[in-house]
């Protein structure tokens, strides 16, 4: 399937997907060092930066404990990624002297988790973000605070061959579509249609 987008982007936001496929490879620190480092340069609301990141990588004393974690559907594919990285936030922060909560800790990791992904990708690695995980068992198995956020768990790794996994899957591996703008960009209120204007240059 191809995508092609309606307007003019760059290749890297059509490029990046979601594959279930992995070869198993070892994933350099070099690699994950750059992508989380992109993920540091999001931005955050007040500079917070609420985004933590645990990684364990196959073959790690943890691995098991993070497949475990996973509903029995993903863990068959995600055995074979080379890193799984839970995403946390910090739901505090601290404004004028005082610790508050901080409604956007969860939109603001969602920033960092994409500058992730995108940068992964631009490495020659792939990430599927994954919802489907025991989350009171992650808190307490990664030792994750209570003023913490159990947002989701990514597995990384290498795009795999089609005989890397299993057969349910091989229906899906390939690149969604995506809903046209005018399903989603409003102008004014929720619902009404974003029209092209046409503004003279100042």
């Amino acid at each position: 399937m191809s995508r092609t987008p309606d307007h003019p982007v760059a290749p890297l936001f059509v490029d990046r997907w979601s594959p279930r496929s992995f070869s198993g490879e070892a994933i350099p620190d070099a690699a994950l060092q750059t992508a989380f480092e992109a993920a540091r340069w999001a931005p955050s609301a007040s500079n917070g930066q609420p985004w933590r990141f645990i990684l364990s990588r196959n073959g790690d004393a943890s691995w098991p404990v993070f497949l475990g974690l996973l509903a029995t559907r993903n863990r068959e594919w995600a055995q074979r990624a080379s890193a799984l990285v839970a995403i946390v936030s910090y739901t505090l922060i601290e404004r004028r002297g005082e610790t508050v909560h901080n409604g956007s800790h969860s939109f603001d990791t969602g920033a960092a988790w994409a500058n992730f992904a995108h940068q992964a990708l631009l490495l020659g690695w792939h990430t599927h973000g994954i919802g489907g995980f025991d989350r009171e068992g992650a808190r307490f198995a990664l030792a994750i605070p209570d003023d913490h956020e159990v947002e989701a768990i990514v597995a990384i790794g290498r795009q795999g061959t089609l005989d890397t996994l299993h057969a349910d899957f091989h229906a899906g591996e390939q690149p969604s579509t995506r809903r046209p703008l005018s399903d989603f960009v409003f102008e004014g209120r929720f619902g009404a249609p974003a029209v092209p204007q046409h503004r003279s240059a100042a």
